[in-house]
């Protein structure tokens, strides 16, 4: 196929000719000094605005680094209740707002493992909020399905508890900042549930 078809009225020699002046005018145009120039020109002020672009990420990084943010730990993870699917646990987190006005929570995830191996995960929709320049005190409730601890009783100690490893990450939204993660994290042993827990 003609790679530069003419249009009906115009004769193929005079399309070849036009195509042939137009290479030549970019030619001449690319070895204008003012072109070069402009082109010059133009690629320093691009490399100025990405170097500016990144600086400003850079600084908006370092401030959200080095701003206060809410401080958060678990205080307790013990047995809640016992139900015909699942065994629910309670962690309780406690978050220092250092700030005057209330933070909204986004979300609470979750995820409990035991011996390596996950045994629980879930998130806590719509929390609630972190009042002002003080502390917050949340309730996680963590389900665990049966058969999940069915699986863990040869992991089970004499007295009749398992070592957990729990992370929690609290969402919050920070003034002018939007919406942080905070990670939490915590160990220790949690009792497995008994025959008279089922009948309580």
């Amino acid at each position: 196929m003609d790679p530069c078809p003419p249009p009906p009225h115009l004769p193929m020699y005079k399309c070849h000719v036009i195509s042939i002046k137009l290479e030549q005018k970019q030619i001449l145009l690319q070895n204008n000094p003012t072109f070069s120039f402009l082109k010059l020109w133009l690629t320093i002020v691009a490399g100025d605005m990405a170097s500016l672009l990144d600086k400003a990420k850079q600084f908006v990084s370092d401030a959200v680094a080095s701003m206060e943010k809410p401080e958060a730990s678990v205080t307790d993870v013990d047995l809640k209740e016992v139900s015909l699917g699942s065994v629910t646990y309670l962690a309780k987190v406690k978050v220092l707002n250092p700030y005057s006005v209330s933070i909204p929570i986004g979300e609470i995830r979750y995820v409990l493992k035991s011996s390596g191996s996950e045994i629980a995960s879930g998130t806590v929709p719509d929390p609630g909020s972190l009042k002002g320049d003080g502390e917050t005190m949340l309730n996680v409730d963590i389900k665990v399905p049966h058969s999940v601890l069915v699986s863990l009783v040869k992991d089970i100690g004499r007295d009749w508890d398992i070592d957990y490893d729990l992370k929690v990450t609290l969402v919050v939204d920070l003034p002018l900042i939007g919406n942080i993660s905070i990670p939490i994290t915590s160990t220790g042993e949690v009792k497995l549930p008994t025959l008279s827990d089922f009948f309580t």
